[in-house]
């Protein structure tokens, strides 16, 4: 049983841990971040509250937005989720620019299709305004 223990089960607990984890922290975005910006912005981050989004799109499948590709083929039953889109689409490349455009693609492309949502850089790129009550 010890080996079993050791050698299959706790890969398998840790591997359903972290993927519960990672779905459950996905609850509490409120903006789209990812590292490969960070300290080298020209806009603000974009606010974005996950699961209120989801729920006024109807989108019941993580996979819609969380895309997984493997040899150039979307994986249907496979998502994204606890990876940064920089992680597959911009890989440490000095050139940012195809970061920010499959960004823009992403969301866009579906608010345009669904005729919802933003679609101008102001409507999403908004500066935070602290309450000063």
């Amino acid at each position: 049983m010890a080996v079993f223990r050791k050698k299959i089960l706790l890969p398998v607990l840790a591997c359903l841990f972290l993927t519960a984890a990672a779905v459950w922290a996905q609850g509490y975005i409120t903006s789209v971040e990812d590292s490969a910006f960070d300290g080298q912005r020209t806009r603000p981050a974009v606010s974005f509250d996950h699961d209120e989004h989801n729920e006024k799109a109807e989108i019941g499948s993580c996979n819609k937005c969380h895309h997984y590709y493997e040899d150039g083929e979307e994986i249907e039953d496979q998502d994204s989720i606890g990876m940064e889109c920089s992680d597959c689409h911009y890989e440490g490349k000095s050139d940012r620019l195809e970061l920010i455009r499959v960004y823009h693609l992403q969301c866009k492309t579906c608010h345009t299709r669904e005729k919802k949502g933003p679609v101008q850089c102001g409507q999403c790129h908004t500066r935070k305004t602290e309450n000063t009550e």
